[in-house]
């Protein structure tokens, strides 16, 4: 008796179909893991760069951002015939010229590849010039018009609070919200981080409990890898010779494992 071997097409479709729905029900989990992971790792590696400028600063002309003397785009020009009153162009601040000092002089003078953007209310999408980046969620974070913002090499975006100057903490303070915010010491000097450039998701990473998003990284957080939680917009503060998480949440991701 000769038996045939192979599958009959209800088979094949029956088999296909099993295939589909448990890729449909994994393929979400795998890339909202892999983001997690990028985003994450992204963040370490940009607030790692922002202190080392400060640092940089520090070795070479004795400032960082604590002893910046201006805001962004208040740096008087000191140029040769400059008009009484005239302020450098943000992009072209540095920290020789006149002696001033802002935090956007130090990132002009230390980091390498940078672009200033200008106010992150002219900052167009990458993807379409014809579309303002936005950000499709914030928790913490002021309008994006108050932030002057760069593109640093590796593309991710940073901005700096433009009141922000003078950001120092005193030794022994809790970086709190007290300190962050109303009229604490630190609360102009807040900005941000965009791992994702201007890139979708533009939605600041928050907490598993919603409630316990704030600019306080003192409290406790949990973020998990869910699209919910996980985001490419992370809350910073410039302060001294470094750059920390300015909410619980970015905390959280700095400081966990993975």
């Amino acid at each position: 008796m000769n038996k045939k071997f192979g599958f009959t097409l209800a088979e094949v479709l029956i088999t296909l179909g099993i295939i589909g729905v448990v890729a449909a029900m994994t393929i979400p989990t795998l890339i909202q893991n892999t983001n997690s992971v990028k985003f994450a790792t992204q963040f370490k590696k940009d607030i790692s760069t922002l202190s080392q400028a400060a640092l940089m600063a520090q070795a070479q002309y004795d400032t960082d951002y604590a002893t910046t003397t201006h805001k962004c785009g208040d740096v008087p020009d000191s140029s040769t015939g400059a008009a009484a009153g005239a302020k450098l162009a943000v992009g072209a601040e540095t920290l020789s010229a006149g002696g001033y000092s802002s935090i956007c002089a130090i990132l002009n003078t230390t980091l390498a590849g940078k672009t200033a953007l200008g106010l992150g209310s002219s900052v167009k999408s990458s993807a379409d010039s014809s579309k303002s980046y936005t950000w499709a969620s914030k928790k913490t974070l002021g309008e994006l018009s108050n932030y002057y913002v760069y593109s640093l090499a590796d593309g991710s975006l940073v901005g700096v609070n433009k009141d922000a100057k003078g950001c120092s903490l005193e030794v022994g303070a809790t970086l709190d919200n007290t300190v962050l915010s109303g009229t604490g010491a630190l609360k102009d000097c807040v900005g941000f981080i965009d791992v994702n450039g201007t890139a979708l998701p533009n939605k600041e990473t928050v907490c598993e409990t919603e409630n316990q998003t704030a600019l306080n990284p003192s409290s406790s957080c949990t973020v998990t890898s869910k699209a919910s939680q996980i985001g490419d917009l992370f809350p910073v503060v410039f302060h001294d010779g470094t750059v920390e998480p300015a909410s619980n949440a970015a905390k959280a991701v700095l400081t966990r494992g993975k």
